[in-house]
């Protein structure tokens, strides 16, 4: 896949929802392009409202970084290289639930945030779209 359109990131939301409601989880699921902009959005029956916003930066975050959030994360506490780096692009989220998507020639064209559940669930919701 070189670049991503809506069909695609239909399918990838669609695939990530499947996971939660096997994981009887209700999340925000949000898909973001290269450059951050919102391309598809889903907020499940139940899904935590203050978690929309989160679910948005998480998949912002990855796409901006190209590098799954919880790696940034690692980075960013106190004394690390990145201390703070979530105060800089309007906001940023540095635990686990954004990933990059990647095209077949290695190019990052997407990211996928997932928020309402714990942050292993939301990794969990988030590759099951991915892959």
């Amino acid at each position: 896949m070189e670049n991503l359109d809506i069909k695609n990131a239909e399918n990838i939301v669609n695939k990530a929802t499947v996971k939660a409601l096997e994981l009887n989880i209700s999340v925000n699921i949000a898909l973001v392009d290269y450059a951050g902009y919102l391309l598809s959005f889903k907020r499940m029956d139940g899904a935590l409202l203050g978690a929309i916003d989160i679910a948005v930066r998480k998949a912002k975050t990855a796409a901006l970084f190209q590098k799954p959030n919880h790696i940034l994360g690692d980075k960013s506490q106190p004394s690390g290289p990145l201390y703070q780096i979530e105060h800089s692009n309007g906001g940023l989220i540095t635990f686990a639930g954004g990933l990059p998507i990647i095209n077949d020639n290695g190019n990052v064209i997407a990211a996928i945030g997932v928020s309402g559940s714990t942050i292993e669930n939301d990794l969990v919701v988030a590759k099951a779209g991915v892959e």
